[in-house]
Order: C-alpha cells, then structure tokens, then sequence
C-alpha cells in the first residue's frame, strides 16, 4: 500500500530511557546533526498522572533546539494517555505524539505495557479507538512504534490489521518480537510484509548501526518513508552526518562530543549523576576503539570527576577509533556481552 518511491528517506532519532534526553539531543544536534526528528524517551502515565520535573524539562520547548521532538507516551490506559495527550498538546504545544507499544523490558512487558500490550489485541483495539477519537478533535497526530508481536511474528497479521483501522501518522516497525529483546537479527520478511500493507507510511528501526546497514534497508524497501536509529546512534553520534555524506566519526569529533555533554549534566545534575550518566554512554562509544578495555574499566570505576575525566583522557590518548565498527558490534557480539556485562 506504500507508494511513496522517489522521497527522501528521514533519518530519526530513537528513544532510548536514560539516555536521550534533551541535553543528549541538544549536543548530538549540535556536534553532528544529520537526524530529522527526535522522540522523547517515554512518558509513562497513571490515573493520577502529573508530569515529573525531569519530564518537564525534557517536554519544554525552550530546552529543545533541534526543530522537530516527538515525545512518546508509554500506556496501556486510554483515559490516562488521552489526559497526556491532552496536557502536551495545551501545555507544551505539541501536535504529534508517539505511542510506545515496543518496548520489550520485562519491567515494562509484566504490566501490559510496551510490547506486551501486543498479546491483548482486542483491549489495544479498544485502546486506539478511544486514543485516535480524542486525538482527533484535538488536532494531534499519533504515530506508534511497534515490535512484531510477542512471541511469533504471526501476531503481526492482526497487530497489523488493527493498526489499519486508524489514521496513524506514522508507523515505526522494529522487526523483532518481544522475547528477543535485542537478541537475533531484525526479521526483513516480516517487515516486507508490514510496508507493503500498512496504511500508514512505514518508518525502519533496528541494528542500524552504518551506512552500510541503511543503504541496505533502503535498497531494499525502496521509497521507505523513515529509518530510525538507537544503539548505533548511541555508539556512533556521527552516524545520520555519514550517512547524509559528511565525515565520519572522528576521535577529536567524539572528544569534543563528550565534553560537552559532560559538561552539561555536571551543571544540571551534579557531578554524581552525571558519572552515571556518561558511564551508560560508554557502554556503547567504548566500541569505537581498540584495544581500549584497561581505559573502559578505570572508567566504569571512576567515582570522583578527576579520576573519571583522567580515564577519559587516557583513553583518548592511547587507542584510535574502529574503521570498521560493525564488525566490532555483532560479528564479536559474544566477546562484547561477556566482558561489559562483567563491569555492570
């Protein structure tokens, strides 16, 4: 049902919880740029759904540069999402949603949220005829990303079927079904099946980690509205500037990249949280090096700013970026799990 050949594919950048938020999105904008749209890391709501301080921080349009941000909403509720939807509309501005139905966290899955909210079909019908009628007399649009199902790829056919009945401005597709999580490869049949028959223009999310892997994508699935990027944007800010035809990812690029993100949450946040923070960054940027796992383990043990930025510095200094980081994140996938999951 797609006819969309002949457009320039959009380049988005994922949500990832802890991770993207708006001063990530600021400096990765700023350093690098290259992404058409960003999305929020999820809001999660509840009956008696009051944004937090951190979540009004990160909605606020005077904390976001970059143009075009998309907050996305985690629900299973849909007076709660309505209520959302209803308070960013009239308090933020914003004319578009996301709807979060793949996340595939336990955490998330055990309470029928995110992807698990797919093993209901029925109740998720329910769900978007109440969110898409009162989005409508809104005037905000609603996109969904989504898993394939739970446990089979089968579950997409009706999935799929009920996603067809409402006018979704988007529909972003992560080719795997929940209890992969993250693991296995991203299945291309079934998201063939999904752009050739959604009614929805079809955005691409999954293992896009370089040119090679979106050239891939869009070869392929020719006229793609979208394609998204998590990890590999993570691991790689420069990955939407290569891919648009600029540089590639450089070490004086990525240095200059963290500063400036450390930078701002040590002014935000304090220098405590903001260790935390750069220590989730660094379990994917480590990947851009060689040789590097002496510098990653002082600093995963860094506690104290000088001893962190002096590991950083070390680092820097002594190994040089992967020419051929793909390589590096799932040919050596095994190697890779063992040692970081060793320093969680």
């Amino acid at each position: 049902m797609n006819s969309m050949a002949g457009k320039r594919v959009k380049l988005y950048a994922a949500p990832m919880e802890g991770v993207t938020g708006y001063i990530y999105r600021n400096i990765i904008d700023d350093c690098f740029g290259g992404a058409d749209r960003y999305f929020t890391p999820f809001i999660s709501t509840n009956t008696n759904k009051t944004f937090t301080e951190q979540e009004r921080r990160d909605i606020d349009s005077g904390n976001n540069r970059p143009r075009d941000v998309i907050p996305q909403i985690l629900s299973n509720n849909s007076c709660d999402c309505i209520k959302v939807i209803r308070a960013l509309h009239d308090e933020y501005g914003y004319d578009e949603v996301n709807l979060n139905l793949g996340c595939p966290s336990p955490t998330v899955v055990t309470k029928h949220k995110g992807a698990g909210f797919l093993a209901f079909p029925d109740k998720l019908d329910s769900f978007l005829n109440d969110v898409f009628v009162a989005a409508g007399k809104d005037g905000v649009r609603v996109s969904v990303k989504t898993r394939t199902g739970v446990k089979s790829h089968d579950e997409f056919i009706k999935i799929l079927d009920i996603y067809n009945q409402y006018p979704l401005s988007e529909l972003i597709v992560h080719p795997r079904v929940q209890k992969d999580l993250y693991k296995n490869s991203p299945d291309y049949d079934i998201f063939e099946y999904a752009y050739a028959n959604s009614k929805a223009p079809v955005c691409y999310n999954g293992d896009i980690c370089s040119v090679d892997d979106y050239q891939r994508i869009t070869s392929r699935f020719n006229g793609l509205n979208a394609v998204m990027c998590g990890r590999g944007m993570i691991t790689n800010p420069a990955i939407f500037a290569t891919i648009n035809g600029g540089d590639k990812l450089s070490s004086r690029a990525l240095r200059t990249f963290h500063n400036a993100v450390f930078k701002e949450y040590c002014a935000v946040m304090g220098e405590r949280n903001a260790l935390f923070k750069m220590k989730k960054l660094w379990y994917y940027m480590i990947r851009n090096f060689d040789g590097a796992d002496r510098y990653y383990k002082s600093i995963r043990k860094a506690q104290r700013r000088c001893d962190y930025e002096a590991a950083v510095n070390e680092l820097f200094a002594n190994c040089d970026i992967i020419s051929q980081l793909r390589n590096i994140i799932y040919n050596d996938r095994l190697r890779w799990s063992v040692r970081l999951n060793a320093h969680m």
